[in-house]
């Protein structure tokens, strides 16, 4: 008897394909291509289309008769072997495809128009002082726009926000590219087109806050937020009022309405998972399951979906949106997603041809020494970095010394505990130094203030942790100092971009016991950059020498 995994997965592939064309395959030559494929799905990630070698009915129409490829509806018995040189080279031409839809990408790009959007929108964005899109916007807009599910990877402060908004904003709300129907009549409409989800109330807030900007004041009712920490009664009261095309929230709140059902999204084109790799986290995952279930689902969603593999279109298009991808961003990608691209600045590549990546596990040996690709993308490319070594009880003095040394103006201290983060606060206004403390233990109210304080330079040094400062865009920040060790390269690199955002200069500095300067040395081998020891002597940050030679001696072998 087949196992009851087998079975389910047989079944799959038995609907992708034609069932009057299955008959005339012997159940000898079913059965061993069955295995093969299924063997090779469990390798390589969900059973699909794409996967099993076989394009859709679009595709073979499209690219007419030579090269086409032929389904397995023989009269005699085919071998394993020929199956997998059918299946292969069928890869490889939809791969070829792939790669020619997207070169046409203008990675290079000077402006806006450029790219495919409407005029309106590229009014807007002018208006707002937006006139020249960054590397990551280059890419990413014009293969959205495509119709193409997508992963953005780009480091923290590089644009990935816009990269994709302004895709959505050009066929959602008022600025969209057709805001007329078939019949000549301004296109109304009243359902949510839009979801995007983020892991902190700060990140988004800051989405809605770039949403409104583009869209201008007029129009701000056209995205709605739904945040915890927040009134829910009056988020579902505005979901009401106002019809918004958008919305933006954190996965408890919006799971919470829609499970109240409050707010429908089985018609929404669009889903957006940023800092997705902060959304994997176990905390949010039976949120996340809803909000996959019901984004883009409309009534009837099983027999659409089948159809929609078969035409090559999902229900709804998906992007994630990460400074880095490990090995679980590609699993959720390939899951979530049908047949993603890999969007990186000047460069566009199928998902399914990277090799996934890690972060580095800091409590256990590294073996080899060669740096992370990912990890290495994903830091801004203008910063410095230093550690400083003191004892523990020190620390919050060596932070004190080094924001004078630097003449820091904002700075963001990161801290692991947050009782700790409290005390190093009331240290720092002990000694004469403005902070102010942000975490999930604050509420809505005043978490705002905090933000509204540090932006208008009355708090010059915002002590905070790992996830409270997910999304904090404050493009003057200078310096980063990590009084907490992160725990691995991705939470350095996720830090480390709060300052030096669109190009700008900044300095991360990691505050560490001697029994820690381990940790430092192995971040350093992980993300391929320079971390050399420093101290703080009259007021200046000096660079041990001995240190720094060792340092460049170790990245030049």
């Amino acid at each position: 008897m087949m196992p009851a995994s087998m079975s389910s997965r047989l079944l799959i592939f038995g609907e992708s394909l034609p069932f009057h064309r299955l008959l005339h395959v012997s159940r000898k030559a079913w059965f061993h291509s069955s295995v093969s494929i299924l063997h090779q799905a469990d390798n390589h990630g969900p059973l699909t289309l794409a996967s099993l070698g076989f394009r859709s009915i679009q595709e073979r129409k499209d690219e007419g008769k030579p090269n086409k490829v032929k389904l397995l509806n023989s009269h005699t018995e085919v071998s394993k072997s020929k199956v997998k040189a059918v299946k292969n080279s069928a890869i490889k031409s939809t791969g070829r495809k792939k790669q020619l839809d997207i070169e046409s990408a203008p990675f290079a790009a000077q402006s806006f128009s450029e790219l495919g959007l409407p005029d309106s929108l590229i009014d807007r964005l002018e208006s707002e002082g937006f006139r020249t899109p960054t590397d990551v916007q280059s890419a990413a807009i014009p293969t959205i726009l495509k119709n193409q599910d997508v992963v953005i990877q780009s480091y923290t402060g590089s644009g990935k926000t816009l990269a994709y908004l302004l895709p959505i904003l050009s066929e959602v709300g008022p600025l969209k590219k057709k805001p007329f129907d078939r019949d000549g009549e301004p296109d109304e409409k009243t359902d949510i087109e839009a979801v995007i989800v983020a892991p902190s109330r700060e990140l988004a807030m800051q989405i809605v806050r770039e949403v409104e900007k583009i869209l201008g004041h007029e129009n701000r009712k056209a995205v709605q937020q739904l945040v915890g920490g927040a009134n829910r009664s009056r988020q579902e009261e505005a979901l009401r009022k106002n019809r918004p095309s958008i919305v933006v929230g954190t996965p408890g709140r919006i799971s919470e309405i829609s499970a109240a059902g409050k707010l429908h999204t089985h018609g929404a084109r669009y889903l957006v998972l940023d800092e997705v790799d902060e959304l994997l986290s176990f905390n949010f995952r039976e949120d996340m399951h809803r909000i996959l279930e019901h984004v883009g689902r409309r009534s009837g969603a099983d027999t659409n979906r089948k159809k929609s593999l078969l035409s090559g279109k999902a229900n709804r298009q998906t992007m994630l949106v990460s400074a880095t991808v490990p090995f679980s961003v590609i699993r959720a990608a390939r899951s979530w997603g049908q047949d993603p691209f890999l969007v990186q600045a000047k460069k566009v590549i199928p998902l399914e041809s990277v090799q996934p990546s890690g972060p580095i596990n800091l409590s256990k040996p590294m073996s080899g020494t060669l740096p992370s690709h990912a990890a290495v993308e994903s830091l801004p490319p203008s910063l410095k970095h230093y550690h400083c070594v003191t004892k523990l009880q020190h620390k919050v003095d060596a932070l004190r010394r080094c924001v004078h040394a630097l003449d820091a103006k904002y700075v963001i201290a990161f801290m692991n505990n947050t009782k700790q983060l409290k005390d190093a606060v009331f240290k720092l206004e002990a000694r004469g130094m403005s902070a102010a403390e942000l975490h999930g233990d604050l509420g809505k109210l005043a978490r705002s203030t905090t933000m509204k304080k540090f932006k208008n330079g009355e708090v010059r040094v915002l002590v905070t942790n790992e996830l409270s400062a997910r999304g904090l865009d404050v493009a003057e920040c200078d310096l980063v100092v990590n009084l907490d060790l992160p725990t691995d390269s991705i939470h350095y690199a996720h830090r480390a971009g709060r300052t030096g955002r669109l190009g700008r200069k900044g300095t991360v500095v990691t505050v560490c016991e001697g029994r820690e300067v381990f940790v430092v040395k192995k971040l350093q081998k992980q993300l391929g950059i320079p971390i050399p020891a420093c101290e703080f002597v009259e007021g200046k940050l000096i660079v041990t020498k001995d240190d720094e030679d060792k340092n460049s001696q170790a990245l030049e072998t």
